[in-house]
């Protein structure tokens, strides 16, 4: 089965139109590498939690929006060895972040059930 890279983070929305274009970037980068898909959501019915809740877990502030991504790889192996690889990527070395990284959630997984 597929392997899974997933992502959360709080995105000012004045930053949405930056953040498409490094993600289109990224996402080129990753179908290079071998990639199968890269999914990008912007929020739309995202409601605040008490305990737990995407704005909470990100911190989200006044004027962010939570994007929800995922990338859509053949293996794990195949992800480790493009990520390997985008790291050295001069693309990647230029690349700013439109938004605070260090509240960025993100993981590998492995796909245990598709329908």
């Amino acid at each position: 089965m597929n392997y899974i890279d997933g992502f959360v983070a709080a995105v000012p929305v004045g930053n949405k139109n930056a953040y498409l274009e490094m993600a289109r970037l990224m996402a080129d980068m990753c179908a290079e590498n071998g990639a199968l898909k890269t999914v990008e959501n912007w929020a739309e019915d995202v409601p605040d939690g008490e305990l737990t809740s995407f704005p909470l877990a990100v911190k989200r502030q006044d004027g962010e929006a939570i994007i929800f991504s995922w990338i859509v790889w053949p293996s794990k192996v195949i992800r480790d060895r493009a990520w390997d690889v985008m790291r050295g990527d001069e693309r990647m070395a230029q690349m700013s972040m439109p938004f605070d990284g260090k509240r960025l959630i993100y993981g590998g997984f492995e796909t245990i059930l598709e329908v």
